[in-house]
């Protein structure tokens, strides 16, 4: 899913969603209150997302189409361009991560995980997490079909990469510490050289 999946005037709607709940917490994410917000009926909102559990899985699956990564449609890779759309999603998943939005996101889903029937950390798994998942596994995937990556373990290459971007950097974001976001594109840079020397061919090695 990506943000083509929905309209100029969705995605209006669930940016505003994002704020009250950024703004307002779980308790200012209520259908009336976002129809009011949003300038839109509430006949509207159930028809496009369905229940609150609908739209909460809406704006998470929103944010995280937020997370660029590369989308093959015959394009085959390069050297320069693989290296470039890694760090185009090492630094968009920091940015991600350490955005209100999404500190908002998890911070409730952590809150609700003693409360029977709490469905939002598996949604943040399902239609966040996951999804960006998939789409960075597709990335490196491509990589090693065009001979530019090895590995045995597709998972386990994907896992080192992200834990070379992220490190302790989101528990550290969740608790409260406030990242410098122009060091985001430096830091992406070393994960992403730090991950080529650990599963680049030779023909990843810069010219």
């Amino acid at each position: 899913m990506n943000t083509a999946e929905f309209s100029a005037r969705q995605s209006a709607v669930l940016t505003e969603a994002l704020r009250l709940l950024v703004e307002g917490g779980d308790k200012a994410l209520t259908t009336a209150g976002l129809a009011r917000a949003a300038n839109c009926s509430k006949e509207s909102l159930y028809k496009w997302f369905g229940d609150r559990d609908g739209l909460l899985s809406a704006m998470i699956s929103f944010q995280a189409s937020k997370v660029r990564t590369f989308e093959r449609a015959g394009e085959r890779l390069t050297a320069q361009s693989l290296t470039e759309h890694l760090e185009v999603f090492g630094c968009d998943l920091l940015e991600v991560l350490a955005g209100e939005v999404s500190l908002a996101l998890n911070r409730l889903a952590i809150g609700q995980t003693s409360r029977d029937g709490s469905k939002l950390g598996q949604m943040l798994l399902e239609r966040g997490r996951r999804q960006i998942d998939r789409r960075a596994r597709a990335l490196l995937d491509a990589g090693r079909r065009d001979g530019f990556l090895r590995f045995d373990d597709g998972e386990e290459a994907y896992r080192t990469l992200y834990g070379l971007i992220v490190s302790d950097q989101h528990v550290r974001m969740l608790l409260g510490e406030k990242p410098d976001s122009r060091k985001f594109p430096a830091r992406a840079r070393k994960a992403v050289a730090a991950f080529l020397m650990l599963h680049g061919t030779e023909k990843a090695a810069p010219a």
